[in-house]
């Protein structure tokens, strides 16, 4: 929409002196120069540009606001002191978006009759503002051809008049607006670029997931539901209904399912509910038998790990050692060597030697690469946009870093600048999948324990290869995992689906951010370690993060339920849940759901092929025959061969008596899905 309003929100770019020349013909007449000032604006997930005369602006430090109410404006006024001036750097930089923040003062203005102020001044009629969700495409002028100007033209082939920048050029501009779009130039003409939202939007997509309220969400989907594929569905408040309800009290009953309707297209080829899909199992309700009960054990000490390490440093029993770290995870003085070889950066029979020789050679490799892009002057990165825009992603995540680990506190610390040149290294090493906001997070605690700019990189590219199709713009690893988390919710508990599926939330958006980046965002630092060291063993089943999802659910159901949670609320709590979750009751309640499964002698297809399990009877150790007449591969009816261990019960306390717990020698490897 091109018509000008009055517009709030969060200002990334300002720029005075901007004029529009009302008149074509070649005179000195300053009545056809209209001076404005250019703003683009950050408001509701949504960035407005939005140029108005300086008389509508009033001045250069104030800006009118239309409240909520009709009642009143909201003046954003600035500071008394004097602006300072900034260079380019710095309205590059994340510190800039907190300036003018830092700045404004908020006041309230009454109005007579409930009107905005009107303007009198006939230069308003040019005032414009528009989505940048509409822009079609920019047309600047030739170098050396007097002031810089643009034209924008609107996907609807509305084309507003031409700015012309009287002071300072267009550049800061096209830069910010780069950060949220990609400007191409077109083939036919160099002076025109064009707007290609769909790989930016891609990645900036996982940044509204991670960080942004989601309370544009309707209007987003509606305008553009590939960019709101993953919108932060799991912050949505009661603002999501209203602005589906509006105004008008006769809309305030939501129809059954239009919630869902505009979910299921966010998603293209997303089909949670199988039973109507051919080819699909449909999976009836079917009894499980009892759930045993788990307990835990502590974690791997360092003693436990030297004696199963022969004279030239190979691990002498590698299963054994996967099933005590599943128990009980690892000390933290264990860590640093431990997860080189949960992650394959070791190989489990290598010796002392081999390691040693392996890491001068990754090393090696890895500042070979690290020097592709440290050499890239930058001239040459203005004419990589792929390059720049991986660079300005990833600096704008790294400062995002979760500083409550005293590892990457304070703004120039050096575990952030360590971050920052590892993630740019991994764009040389894949350059097709480059940096998806997100994978920052998985990198920060891999950093942290290994303290090792080389060591954390390997350890990085090989978890980026189970987690590669998450990020992949496809997004074909997301759709399967949350279709697979629903066939196993329904057959755990086929009432709570239904529930959710009657409250429009049977898509299970709200675990989109737990499968993204691996619940990293759901617990503390610490936890997070042990939960990743965990899953890494590849035990007791194939998608075991799956059946983690499942338990901490199950443990929500009855508040859910009890309460009668509708679509907003259940969202709400799901997002509220991070930082409170029990990482070892999870742990213990997950296997539990593991091992109910693997004892049921009638599971169905779907649900053998997701955890990794045979379609044939299952015959464990506990059946009637006592022996082992299982076909083909063995089911993890546990983890462990029969062992004693400390153990932590699932209530959490420990649990220093020896238990008996008996194991298949097999399991299955956890695959990306």
């Amino acid at each position: 929409m091109a018509a000008a309003g009055v517009v709030s929100g969060k200002i990334i770019y300002e720029q005075e002196g901007v004029y529009i020349h009302s008149s074509c013909a070649k005179t000195n007449d300053q009545d056809s120069l209209i001076s404005g000032i250019l703003r683009v604006l950050e408001k509701d997930a949504e960035v407005i540009v939005d140029w108005r005369p300086l008389d509508d602006a009033l001045d250069s430090s104030s800006i009118l606001y239309a409240g909520k109410d009709s009642s009143s404006v909201v003046e954003w006024t600035q500071a008394p002191k004097e602006r300072p001036h900034r260079g380019p750097e710095h309205l590059n930089s994340y510190e800039a978006e907190w300036d003018m923040v830092n700045t404004v003062s908020f006041k309230r203005k009454p109005h007579t009759n409930g009107d905005a102020p009107s303007h009198r001044n006939g230069k308003s009629k040019w005032s414009f503002l528009f989505s940048l969700t509409d822009l079609k495409s920019i047309k600047q002028n030739k170098e050396g051809m007097g002031w810089s100007y643009l034209v924008f033209c609107l996907k609807d082939d509305v084309v507003l008049p031409a700015l012309h920048f009287h002071q300072g050029d267009s550049k800061l501009l096209i830069e910010s607006l780069e950060k949220h779009v990609v400007l191409c130039e077109s083939p036919q003409d160099k002076r025109i670029l064009l707007v290609n939202c769909q790989n930016k939007s891609l990645s900036q997509s996982f940044e509204n997931l991670l960080d942004e309220p989601a309370y544009g969400l309707i209007q987003k989907i509606k305008k553009d539901p590939y960019t709101a594929t993953m919108v932060g569905f799991s912050k949505v408040t009661n603002y999501i209904f209203d602005s589906l309800r509006g105004t008008d009290p006769s809309t305030h009953q939501r129809p059954p399912s239009e919630m869902a309707d505009f979910l299921s297209d966010a998603i293209p080829g997303l089909k949670i509910n199988q039973q109507e899909e051919p080819g699909f199992e449909v999976i009836t309700r079917i009894d499980l038998g009892e759930r045993p009960v788990v307990q835990r054990r502590e974690p791997v000490s360092l003693e436990e790990w030297t004696k199963n390490i022969d004279s030239e440093g190979r691990i002498l029993d590698v299963d054994n050692m996967k099933q005590m770290i599943f128990r009980g995870g690892l000390s933290h003085s264990l860590r640093k060597q431990a997860w080189k070889f949960l992650l394959g950066y070791f190989p489990w029979d290598s010796t002392k030697e081999e390691r040693t020789q392996l890491q001068k050679q990754k090393t090696d490799e890895y500042f070979r690469m690290k020097l592709q892009w440290k050499s890239v002057s930058e001239e040459q990165e203005k004419r990589n946009s792929r390059l720049r825009d991986y660079r300005s992603l990833i600096e704008k995540d790294v400062n995002r870093t979760d500083r409550t680990n005293k590892f990457y506190e304070g703004q120039d610390n050096p575990g952030l600048i360590l971050l920052h040149d590892i993630l740019m290294t991994y764009c040389m090493y894949d350059f097709d999948l480059g940096y998806v906001q997100g994978m920052s997070d998985l990198l920060s605690p891999l950093l942290y324990v290994m303290e090792n700019e080389v060591d954390a990189f390997w350890c990085f590219a090989s978890y980026m290869d189970q987690m590669h199709q998450n990020f992949e713009e496809q997004m074909q690893g997301m759709k399967t995992q949350l279709i697979q988390l629903s066939t196993l919710l329904r057959l755990l508990d086929s009432g709570f689906c239904s529930y959710l599926e009657s409250q429009d939330s049977g898509y299970l958006y709200f675990c989109f951010r737990w499968l993204l980046i691996r619940f990293k965002r759901e617990f503390s630092f610490l936890d997070i370690l042990r939960l990743w060291e965990v899953m890494w063993t590849d035990l007791p089943c194939k998608n075991f993060h799956l059946l983690l999802c499942c338990a901490i659910l199950e443990s929500e159901k009855q508040q859910i339920m009890e309460k009668h949670f509708g679509f907003n609320e259940i969202l709400k709590h799901i997002n509220e849940l991070s930082m409170k979750i029990d990482v070892e009751d999870i742990l213990c309640k997950a296997e539990a759901i593991s091992l109910q499964m693997v004892k049921c002698k009638e599971l169905p297809q779907a649900v053998c092929e997701i955890l990794g399990l045979q379609d044939s009877e299952v015959t464990t150790p506990d059946s009637d025959t006592g022996e082992d007449e299982s076909v083909g591969m063995a089911h993890p009816t546990s983890a462990f061969q029969s062992t004693t261990l400390p153990t932590l019960a699932a209530s959490g306390s420990r649990d220093d008596s020896p238990t008996q717990i008996s194991v298949s020698p097999n399991a299955s490897r956890l695959t990306p899905a």
